[in-house]
């Protein structure tokens, strides 16, 4: 079939293969380069194109404000209903969908089974120190090999980039081992709920110590975080101290450790699975000192002896799999905020919460109240308009 394009409409020599298009003479004449079977029949009247397959002129759009403007013109096959240069892009963007659902699948599998693990060498081995230090120390070691077997290339980094690491590695120390504590002395499910709250600590904090200004929807979505954690602690029946006060410091330290994250990481071309793995390193580094002062090794000699008694040879798989798959959620989360905007990182997560806690309470049988569970709701309810009003 063929059509034709009237010189008093266009005046142009035509290339529909997605370039740009010049005025020139009548006789000036060009191939066009995504049909072989395009023909170009020249006179001082009309331009006629014929081609295998009908093909309809999606936009003409002028270009520039020369003398002679650019005009380019799109089109699209007749049984097709994309512009043909768009085809690639419309793949391209599906795959990245498609990459992004993986790595949001295997992220909230991962902490669940995490925190599942880890629950379950805390209740038989009540050393929250020692246990954050091997969670860090398993990470660092599968990084380590899997940069000195080339799986992984090793990241490039100099003096300044751990210096710049350093205040963050602190922070996610810090965080870490109270998030463990916390877990320790209460459910895993109340954890959650409290450390949801922790998009109030980064207000709070960016405000008064950074002096940044929110709009006031952001202010607003405060209230239901705060009113939910509240409502949740009240009415936990298993309410520790110690573990209400764990999830709290891990909210303040986390926010921390991410001003520091955006602070210090500008222009490093880091991935975000090996800064993870530096981060782990320099953690470990700071945190084993400390896990020996506050706990030490006669003490955990003597509680592992008798978890293994208690629980049986597979108390050392509860350990080595919570220490595992620690490292691999991170992992995956940093991963995932390589692919995607903090704004969507931020919905995730917290949908991550909501996986946690429920499958927490479903797996050690947690007794929930109606109005702890509504507590908790608000809670999570307020970070996701915290998320939507951050846009």
């Amino acid at each position: 079939m063929s059509f034709s394009i009237k010189q008093s409409a266009l005046a142009t020599c035509m290339d529909v293969s997605n370039s740009f298009v010049q005025r020139r003479t009548p006789l000036a004449i060009c191939r066009s380069s995504f049909s072989p079977s395009l023909n170009l029949q020249n006179s001082p009247k009309r331009a006629t194109l014929s081609v295998s397959k009908p093909l309809h002129i999606s936009s003409i759009e002028s270009i520039g404000k020369e003398k002679k403007p650019l005009i380019q013109c799109k089109a699209y096959e007749a049984d097709k209903s994309q512009p043909i240069e768009a085809a690639g892009e419309v793949k391209t963007d599906a795959a990245k969908r498609v990459k992004i659902g993986i790595y949001f699948a295997f992220w909230w599998a991962l902490n669940v089974v995490f925190n599942i693990y880890n629950k379950k060498v805390l209740n038989a081995y009540p050393y929250p120190w020692l246990t954050s230090t091997l969670s860090l120390a398993c990470g660092s070691l599968m990084m380590l090999i899997s940069w000195a077997t080339r799986i992984t290339e090793a990241p490039k980094t100099d003096f300044e980039f751990w210096k710049t690491l350093f205040p963050v590695a602190v922070a996610h120390t810090i965080g870490h081992v109270a998030a463990t504590v916390s877990m320790s002395k209460v459910a895993v499910s109340f954890t959650h709920i409290i450390k949801s709250g922790e998009p109030a600590f980064s207000v709070l904090v960016s405000r008064f110590l950074l002096g940044e200004t929110f709009p006031p929807s952001v202010y607003l979505s405060l209230v239901p975080i705060i009113g939910g954690c509240a409502l949740a602690a009240v009415t936990e029946l298993n309410f520790n101290m110690i573990g209400f006060m764990g999830a709290m410091i891990s909210n303040l330290a986390f926010v921390f450790r991410n001003i520091f994250s955006k602070k210090g990481m500008k222009g490093k071309s880091v991935s975000g699975m090996n800064y993870y793995a530096c981060l782990s390193l320099m953690s470990l580094a700071i945190l084993t000192p400390f896990a020996i002062a506050v706990e030490g090794p006669q003490m955990w000699a003597a509680g592992w002896q008798t978890a293994v008694s208690q629980i049986g040879p597979q108390f050392i798989w509860w350990v080595a799999a919570q220490s595992i798959f620690y490292h691999l959620y991170n992992q995956v989360s940093y991963m995932s905020l390589d692919e995607i905007s903090p704004l969507t990182f931020s919905i995730g997560n917290t949908m991550k919460r909501i996986s946690v806690i429920v499958s927490s309470i479903i797996i050690f049988h947690t007794p929930v109240q109606p109005i702890n569970a509504l507590g908790a709701a608000i809670a999570i309810l307020g970070t996701f308009l915290y998320s939507q009003a951050k846009v």
